[in-house]
């Protein structure tokens, strides 16, 4: 293995692997162990096995925290949304899943679309800083933001406080529609989030070697096996390899 890559990727002799445990869908539960299983963390164990190095996983509380630690020595790779926001201090390598992300409306709801939420005295509740929030606080022009730390925080204040919308991943909110009779998930998604794979900026070998990386686990299903080994086909999509960017 090529000893700029070891020294960028694995520097204190391990892949230390930054892991958004708030992302239900790519961290599913814990192994006998009690360490994260998911997707995200078969994504890591695969990079450690290709540089032969140990895996130390790093957990964080949300998409944010592990954000702000990139200018910190805590984590060699990171498992979150890429955003040009986060990219002033992260280079990612192309998405290898996609989540997308719409609006859930309360029962009686005057809009029918997403371009109708974003008017003057709309309230959209959503979890602060996740790659959601981050694209609507950029494209959003009258609409209001109501920021809470977690997505269960941001359904109950929707719910409490009778907010216009609720915006958030689809498969969770399918889940949270269930118990909201009368409810309207918008059919259309404002925004997919994808799933990279980071590494500190200004280290370009590592960052080819992930963007390959990634490719190849595409075009060899491993992506696609993992989603299914973890149960969330259907809730996860896989990017065509050839459009990825």
């Amino acid at each position: 293995m090529d000893e700029r890559l070891i020294e960028e990727l694995a520097p204190h002799g391990r892949l230390r692997a930054g892991l958004n445990m708030s992302n239900f869908l790519l961290v599913t539960g814990e192994a006998a162990g009690g360490e994260p299983e998911g997707v995200s963390p078969d994504m890591a164990r695969a990079i450690a096995d290709e540089l032969g190095v140990p895996l130390e996983l790093v957990p964080f509380d949300g998409p944010g925290d592990v954000a702000d630690a990139a200018t910190s020595d805590v984590w060699d790779i990171a498992n979150i949304a890429a955003d040009p926001e986060r990219a002033k201090h992260i280079s990612f390598s192309p998405a290898y899943c996609e989540i997308q992300a719409t609006c859930l409306l309360p029962a009686g709801s005057p809009h029918g679309s997403f371009a109708e939420l974003d008017a003057p005295g709309t309230r959209i509740a959503v979890k602060a800083r996740s790659a959601y929030d981050l694209w609507l606080t950029e494209h959003l022009r009258h609409a209001t933001l109501v920021r809470e730390p977690s997505i269960d925080d941001s359904y109950r204040r929707f719910v409490d406080d009778g907010l216009e919308a609720l915006a958030g991943l689809r498969p969770k909110l399918v889940d949270q529609q269930s118990s909201l009779p009368g409810s309207v998930l918008l059919e259309e998604s404002f925004t997919a989030v994808r799933q990279s794979i980071g590494c500190r900026a200004r280290r370009p070998a590592a960052a080819t070697f992930l963007r390959a990386f990634v490719e190849r686990s595409i075009a060899s299903g491993a992506v696609h096996a993992s989603i299914v080994r973890h149960g969330v086909e259907g809730r996860l999509s896989v990017p065509d390899v050839r459009a990825a960017d």
